[in-house]
């Protein structure tokens, strides 16, 4: 099952997904102080007594990490995972690029929820699982979902930013696009981003993408098929 609770200034599906049990993995959590939503995540999670394995990022845009801070007081122990070309969009000193980027969209009030937040723990990589990525050693505790998050493959998709990547579940016909794919359309390539990466990244996925497969982006519509953008 995945959870959709819409967050942040520009209104990102943040997920919440199922592993097993009580597990699951929250993707893009934009909820933060400024908008008003800090809790919304946090308080669905502690509603439904759930345990947080990770927290996984599609790209490191300001608008879907925003939540970072406040779920890492809360849940310290859910490793943060991005891609490691993305990774210069956390930690101290990423308050720089987020800074450049939301003056350049005349939204300077948003630089004070993405200017300190946590490090990554670990990064995402092409063609590994959710499961071969997180450092297990560190938390023995997810060798209780190993086969939930090995279903989870991870597909390096650039163009959006040089970091985006999209999770796909073959078993449970899912695809996490982040902002790479939308319903009818894609993420823009201004911020970071490359209009020939984004179609190349397109192309990649409309040929290893199964038609009957359900995609969730990172805003907008949620849950139409792949064929749908055929």
């Amino acid at each position: 099952m995945v959870k959709i609770i819409h967050t942040g200034p520009f209104g990102v599906n943040t997920l919440i997904v199922n592993l097993s049990g009580n597990k699951v993995f929250i993707v893009d959590p934009a909820c933060c102080e400024l908008c008003g939503d800090e809790k919304s995540v946090s308080a669905y999670i502690e509603a439904n007594r759930l345990e947080v394995a990770a927290i996984v990022l599609t790209h490191g845009h300001f608008d879907h990490i925003a939540g970072l801070n406040f779920l890492h007081k809360v849940y310290g122990s859910a490793p943060v995972m991005i891609h490691k070309n993305d990774s210069n969009r956390l930690g101290p000193d990423a308050g720089i690029i987020h800074s450049r980027e939301l003056s350049y969209m005349g939204f300077e009030a948003f630089i004070p929820a993405v200017s300190s937040l946590p490090p990554a723990d670990c990064y995402l990589e092409e063609g590994k699982s959710l499961f071969q990525c997180l450092p297990v050693e560190k938390h023995p505790g997810l060798e209780d979902v190993r086969e939930a998050l090995s279903d989870w493959k991870i597909l390096y998709t650039p163009g959006h930013t040089s970091g985006c990547i999209c999770l796909h579940n073959k078993k449970e016909k899912i695809l996490i696009s982040g902002d790479t794919l939308f319903y009818g359309s894609w993420g823009r390539t201004d911020l970071g981003g490359s209009e020939k990466d984004i179609q190349e990244s397109l192309k990649r996925l409309r040929k290893e993408i199964p038609e009957d497969t359900l995609v969730y982006p990172g805003h907008d519509m949620t849950g139409f098929k792949m064929s749908d953008n055929y």
